[in-house]
C-alpha cells in the first residue's frame, strides 16, 4: 500500500491530485469510459465538496469499483489497452476511506436483497468473462469499446459501446453477443493476440461480404462443373455450407427479398463465371499464329437445332490446344444459316479471321456441298481456308460401305442388333443368359448394342459375343425349346451356323485394327501426319488376314475357330452344322467337309469383305487434296535425291498460303533440309519437326518465316470433328428431360465451364468478384472507402 493511502492527513490533497490526474487521463484516452466522463463533470467544485460527494455516493462507488476490479483482473490475458482498468487504479486513493467503511454492509445487501440491477455473478460466467464490465452508468463491452467496429445500420449510439446498457437482463446481454460488431471485435482481438497488427485485424470486416460472394461463386461453379442442376441445388448447397460452419453466407441475406438466391442472380453469376474462364482463352486465341474451326450441328432434347463451334490454336511453343468456343441455337440446318451464325460468333468473340486456315466438318452434304455448302461459302470469305471432312466419320462410312458390299455381312450386322434387343427388353431372358454363363464358367457377360452413331459399338459387340458365344447360344436354345419362343428359335437357327460363327471370329480379328485407327482419329491433337502413318499400316494388316488363305495367322481368332467348334466345353455342345444355309423349299440341304466349308467362306465372305475395306480406306484417305502437299515436311523428303515432288508440293502450298513468296519458300526449304540431314533436326519425327518450326521462342521462326507459317498451318488444320461430338455428349448430359428449358447463352455457359473449366480451386474468383461489383449491388462491405463496392 502506498504511503498516501495510509496517511489520513493528506486525504484532501491526494483527492485533488487524483482528480487532476483523472482529467489528464481523460484528455489523453481516445476511448474514455463513462466513469471518467462522470467524474470530470465536477472539476470546478471545491475540493471539500468533491470529498463529500464521494462519501455520499459511497455504496454505489464501492460496488462499481469492485465490479470493475473483478472484470479487469479477468481480462489480463488480452493485449492492448483495457478500458476501465486505469479508472479503478487512479480513483483508489480518493475513495479508499469511504469504501472501507461500508464494504461489508453493502455487499451483504447486494447478495441478499438484489431485486434489480447488475448481478455480480454474471462476471463469473464463461460467456461473459473478459469483456463485460459495469459502471455506475450501466454495462459496457470492453472489446467493442476497444476495437469499435464500424456501424452498418441502425443508430450510431449502440448499447454496450457508445452508451451504457441499463437493461439488466441476461437475455439482453446474450443479444449483444450475437451482434455483428461484437463478433467482429472478437475476431480483431484474436488477431491481436496472435501477433497481427491492428490494421490487419480489421481486414475481415472489409472482405467478409466479399468472401460471401466468392463462396457463392465457388458453390455455383462446383455445381455447373459437375453438370448438376444449378437453379434448384444452389440455394440448398448454400444452406449446407451454413450448417457446416460457413457463417459468412449470412451476409447474403440482406432482407426478405434480397438474399442472392434467385434464378436471376444465379444466371448472372453463371454468365460472370463463363466470362472469367473465356477471357484468358480468347487472349491466347488472338495471339496464336494460325487458327482453325470445327463445326457441327445437332438436335438437343427439346428438339432445337444447336450449332457447335470448336477452335484449335497454337501457343508460343508450338503446342496445339482445342477449346470449346460457343454453342448457337439456329432456326434450321441450312448452309446459309450456319455460315451466318459462324461469322457472328467470330465477330462477337473478336477472333482474327485473317488467321483462319482450317475448317473441320463431319462430311455431310450441307457442310461439303460443292455448289452452296458451308465450306464453299466460308472459302469465299476466307480464301486461305482448308476444309477437311472428319477422318473418324470417313472410317465409319468406309466400314459400313464395305459391310454392305457383302450381302451376308449386312445381314450379320442386323442380327447382332437383334440379339441385343432380344435380351435387353426382357429381364427373364437376361436371367437365362446369366444362368447359362454361370454354367459355362463365364463372367462379365453382356450383349452390346450396335449403333451407327457410335463408331466403336460393333467392335465392342463382337468382342463380347465371341467371348460369350456359347452362353448366348445356350440361352437361345433354352428359350426356343422350353418357352417355345419363335424369336429365339429364329435367332438360334441363324446363329448356330458355320458362317455366323466364322464371321464372328473374322470380325474379332479385323475390327480391333479398325478400332485402333478410329481411336487415333479421335484424339484431340491428331493431324494429317497420323493419317499418313496409320492408314497404310492398317491396310497392310488387313491384307495379311486376307492373304493367309487356308492357314490363318497364328494366334488369331480364326486360327482357333475349328478347334472351338469341336470342343465340348465351348461350341461343340451345340452341334453347329457345317452348312452354308438352308436349302430352298423342296431342295435338300447339302453338307460339306470342313475344308470345303472353309474354302467357300474364304471365297464368299473373307475375300470380298476385306477387299472392300481396303478399297474404301484407300479411296477416302489417300486422296487428301492440299493436305497431302504438307507431306514434303517429313524428314524422309530431305534425303530424296529427286526434288521434283517436293518442289511441286511447295508450289501448291505457296499458291494457297503465301502467293507472293514462292521463291522465298523454295530457298528456305533447300537451306532447311540440310539441318534435317546433318543439323539439329536430324533423327526428329515429322511432328517434332513441325513443332520446332512453329515455335516462336526458337530462332527457326525468324530464319525460315515461310516454313514456320506452313508448319503452324499443318499442326492446326483439323482432320476430324470429334471435339464437336464430345461437346454434344456434354450437352446431352447437361440439358436433360428435367432441364429442357436450358437454352441460349446459359446453356453455352454451362458447356464452357464443363468443358474448358479448370478445377474449382484454380478459378480466379477475384476477377469474378470485380465483374460482379461492376454493377450496383445491395450488398456492400463495411469499408466505405472500398473501391470495389463503390464502383
Amino acid at each position: 500500500m502506498h504511503e498516501s493511502e495510509s496517511s489520513p492527513s493528506h486525504s484532501v490533497l491526494e483527492s485533488k491530485s487524483s482528480h487532476e490526474s483523472l482529467n489528464l487521463a481523460h484528455e489523453s484516452d481516445s476511448s474514455p469510459s463513462p466513469g471518467l466522463e462522470y467524474y470530470n463533470t465536477g472539476y470546478d467544485m471545491p475540493i471539500m465538496s468533491i470529498e463529500k460527494y464521494f462519501l455520499k455516493k459511497r455504496p454505489r462507488l464501492e460496488e462499481t469499483e469492485q465490479l470493475e476490479e473483478a472484470s479487469n483482473s479477468a481480462d489480463q490475458g488480452f493485449s492492448g489497452e483495457i478500458v476501465g482498468q486505469e479508472n479503478s487504479r487512479q480513483n483508489a486513493a480518493v475513495t479508499q476511506a469511504a469504501i472501507a467503511e461500508g464494504t461489508e454492509e453493502t455487499s451483504s445487501k447486494i447478495n441478499k436483497h438484489r431485486r434489480s440491477g447488475f448481478n455480480p455473478e454474471w462476471l463469473s460466467m464463461p460467456q461473459y468473462t473478459g469483456w463485460l464490465y459495469h459502471t455506475q452508468h450501466g454495462m459496457f463491452c470492453r472489446l467493442c469499446r476497444q476495437h469499435k467496429p464500424a456501424n452498418k445500420k441502425g443508430t450510431n449510439k449502440r448499447p454496450f459501446v457508445e452508451v451504457a446498457a441499463e437493461t439488466y437482463r441476461k437475455d439482453y446481454i446474450d443479444r449483444h453477443i450475437k451482434t455483428d460488431h461484437h463478433q467482429e471485435s472478437i475476431r480483431c482481438q484474436a488477431s491481436l493476440s496472435s501477433g497481427v497488427s491492428v490494421i490487419d485485424s480489421f481486414e475481415p470486416t472489409i472482405v467478409l461480404e466479399h468472401e460471401a460472394i466468392i463462396g457463392g461463386f465457388k458453390c455455383l461453379y462446383w455445381l455447373v462443373k459437375n453438370e448438376i442442376a444449378h437453379h434448384t441445388n444452389y440455394p440448398k448447397l448454400l444452406t449446407l455450407a451454413e450448417l457446416l460452419g460457413c457463417d459468412y453466407f449470412e451476409k447474403l441475406k440482406i432482407d426478405q427479398r434480397n438474399n442472392y438466391r434467385s434464378h436471376r442472380i444465379i444466371d448472372e453469376m453463371l454468365e460472370i463465371l463463363a466470362e472469367v474462364l473465356e477471357e484468358p482463352i480468347l487472349n491466347k486465341i488472338r495471339s496464336s499464329r494460325a487458327l482453325s474451326l470445327e463445326i457441327d450441328e445437332s438436335t438437343d432434347v427439346s428438339v432445337s437445332k444447336q450449332l457447335d463451334i470448336h477452335i484449335r490454336y497454337l501457343d508460343k511453343e508450338g503446342h496445339v490446344f482445342n477449346q470449346f468456343l460457343d454453342l448457337v441455337s439456329v432456326n434450321d440446318g441450312k448452309a446459309n444459316t450456319i455460315v451466318t451464325a459462324v461469322k457472328e460468333v467470330l465477330l462477337k468473340k473478336g477472333i482474327p479471321t485473317e488467321k483462319l486456315y482450317g475448317l473441320g466438318t463431319d462430311g455431310a452434304a450441307v457442310m461439303t456441298g460443292r455448289v452452296n455448302g458451308v465450306a464453299k461459302q466460308l472459302k469465299e470469305s476466307f480464301p486461305k481456308l482448308v476444309a477437311v471432312a472428319c477422318a473418324a466419320h470417313k472410317l465409319a462410312l468406309a466400314c459400313k460401305d464395305a459391310s454392305n458390299s457383302v450381302k451376308y455381312m449386312a445381314t450379320f450386322r442386323d442380327h447382332l442388333q437383334d440379339l441385343y434387343l432380344f435380351f435387353h427388353n426382357s429381364a427373364n431372358r437376361t436371367a437365362t443368359l446369366k444362368a447359362a454363363s454361370t454354367t459355362l464358367g463365364l463372367t462379365d457377360l453382356k450383349v452390346k448394342e450396335v449403333k451407327d452413331t457410335r463408331w466403336l459399338s460393333q467392335h465392342k459387340a463382337i468382342v463380347m459375343l465371341q467371348k460369350n458365344l456359347a452362353a448366348v447360344l445356350g440361352a437361345l436354345a433354352e428359350e426356343a425349346e422350353i418357352r417355345k419362343c419363335p424369336t429365339a428359335k429364329g435367332l438360334y437357327t441363324f446363329c448356330a451356323t458355320y458362317r455366323f460363327v466364322a464371321s464372328v471370329y473374322l470380325q474379332a480379328d479385323v475390327l480391333p485394327h479398325l478400332a485402333c485407327l478410329s481411336k487415333v482419329f479421335q484424339k484431340a491433337h491428331v493431324n494429317f501426319v497420323h493419317i499418313k502413318e496409320q492408314v497404310p499400316v492398317t491396310i497392310q494388316t488387313l491384307r495379311d488376314i486376307r492373304d493367309a488363305g487356308l492357314t490363318p495367322i497364328p494366334r488369331s481368332f480364326l486360327s482357333h475357330f475349328h478347334t472351338d467348334l469341336e470342343d465340348p466345353d465351348k461350341l461343340g455342345a451345340f452341334d453347329i452344322k457345317y452348312e452354308e444355309e438352308r436349302g430352298r423349299r423342296g431342295e435338300a440341304v447339302q453338307d460339306h467337309s470342313r475344308v470345303a466349308q472353309w474354302g467357300r467362306f474364304q471365297q464368299q465372305v473373307i475375300q470380298p469383305y476385306i477387299t472392300g475395306l481396303e478399297t474404301e480406306l484407300e479411296r477416302r484417305f489417300q486422296e487428301m487434296d492440299i493436305l497431302g502437299a504438307f507431306h514434303f515436311l517429313r524428314p524422309q523428303s530431305a534425303a530424296l535425291p529427286d526434288y521434283t515432288m517436293e518442289v511441286s508440293q511447295l508450289q501448291i502450298l505457296a499458291k494457297r498460303f503465301c502467293p507472293d513468296q514462292e521463291k522465298v519458300l523454295l530457298q528456305e526449304w533447300f537451306s532447311f533440309k540440310n539441318h534435317v540431314l546433318t543439323g539439329p533436326f536430324q533423327n526428329k519425327s515429322q511432328e517434332e519437326l513441325l513443332r520446332l518450326l512453329a515455335s516462336e521462342y526458337d530462332e527457326w521462326a525468324d530464319l525460315y518465316p515461310c516454313l514456320s507459317l506452313l508448319a503452324s498451318i499443318a499442326l492446326i488444320v483439323p482432320v476430324s470433328s470429334v471435339n464437336c461430338e464430345r461437346d454434344f455428349s456434354a450437352m446431352n448430359r447437361i440439358k436433360t428431360d428435367l432441364r429442357n428449358r436450358l437454352q441460349g447463352e446459359h446453356l453455352a455457359a454451362c458447356l464452357r465451364i464443363s468443358i474448358n473449366g479448370p478445377l474449382p480451386k484454380e478459378v480466379p474468383y477475384d476477377r469474378a468478384l470485380e465483374i460482379f461489383f461492376s454493377k450496383p449491388r445491395k450488398i456492400r462491405c463495411s469499408d466505405r472507402a472500398c473501391k470495389l463496392c463503390t464502383n
